[in-house]
């Protein structure tokens, strides 16, 4: 099983016999709110227009806690995930597609989301829903409910203190980018700079102009020229959890496990006790 679909690919199998559940989780970051002008609303774009089938999820209430000590995206009350993923029509046996505005981000969370509390079959749609070219919907399903129970894996989960020490045992890529990772602007935490150790990954390198993966080889060369062998623990951090998500789903499309620090940098820079480090040089 790969980690992505095609549009040509998932329009084939919405009109199979088990067609895939599909979540359409449109978010972006966005700064509009601060400087008076509105902020993006997800909920607003998918009532415009949607893949038909697709059923909202909202990013900062069901794939995350409320911002606090733990960062701006903390992990969801697993419960309170397990249940909003139920009413969208989740269930264990039933593949998933989830798809975002384009940018992978948001996708990406839920696709983490779901993989690391044990969903088996979970793609994201590459390219998102500009690569989609069939019609669109603003009708609202009401999918039967499903039978998903999250239950956490043991692995792919890091806390603040674990990825400082993979930061010196493996490799800990940040996702943010390269100006934010270097210290010289930090537009939304505390303080600007990257964990000490860490390396400047930043994950709009790892897909073309139009928003869709890079070929898995060429995935793998570039987190390979950043320190990534077949033997090397592999984790990835960024703002607050979301675009080290769509990280870790690049690390997955070039065949690479990796750990994903949901508090990230928004966690980590809230505590002046911790180490920071500024400009290219790792630590």
């Amino acid at each position: 099983m790969t980690a992505i679909i095609t549009a040509s690919e998932l329009a084939q199998q919405l009109t199979g016999g088990t067609p895939p559940v599909l979540l359409d989780v449109r978010w972006q970051l966005s700064l509009a709110k601060a400087a008076g002008a509105p902020a993006f609303d997800g909920r607003a774009e998918y009532a415009a227009g949607h893949i038909p089938g697709a059923v909202f999820v909202d990013l900062d209430r069901e794939l995350a806690s409320a911002p606090g000590a733990h960062g701006r995206h903390p992990l969801p009350d697993l419960a309170e995930f397990g249940a909003a993923m139920r009413r969208a029509g989740v269930s264990a046996g039933r593949p998933v597609v989830v798809y975002d505005g384009g940018q992978g981000w948001a996708a990406a969370r839920a696709w983490w989301l779901l993989r690391w509390t044990g969903h088996p079959d979970v793609r994201v749609l590459d390219g998102g829903l500009p690569s989609w070219e069939g019609e669109l919907s603003t009708g609202t399903p009401a999918p039967a409910e499903g039978d998903f129970v999250p239950r956490p894996a043991d692995a792919g989960l890091l806390d603040a203190d674990e990825a400082a020490a993979l930061a010196r045992t493996g490799v800990l890529l940040d996702a943010r980018a390269g100006e934010r990772y270097r210290g010289e602007v930090e537009p939304v935490d505390r303080v600007g700079g990257h964990i000490p150790g860490a390396v400047s990954a930043p994950t709009t390198e790892n897909v073309g102009p139009d928003g869709r993966f890079l070929p898995a080889v060429e995935l793998k060369d570039r987190f390979k020229a950043l320190g990534v062998s077949e033997d090397t623990e592999v984790g990835v951090y960024c703002g607050s959890g979301v675009s080290g998500a769509h990280e870790v789903l690049a690390l997955a499309v070039a065949g690479i496990p990796a750990a994903l620090y949901v508090g990230s940098w928004s966690e980590w820079s809230s505590d002046p006790s911790r180490p920071v480090a500024v400009g290219a040089d790792p630590q």
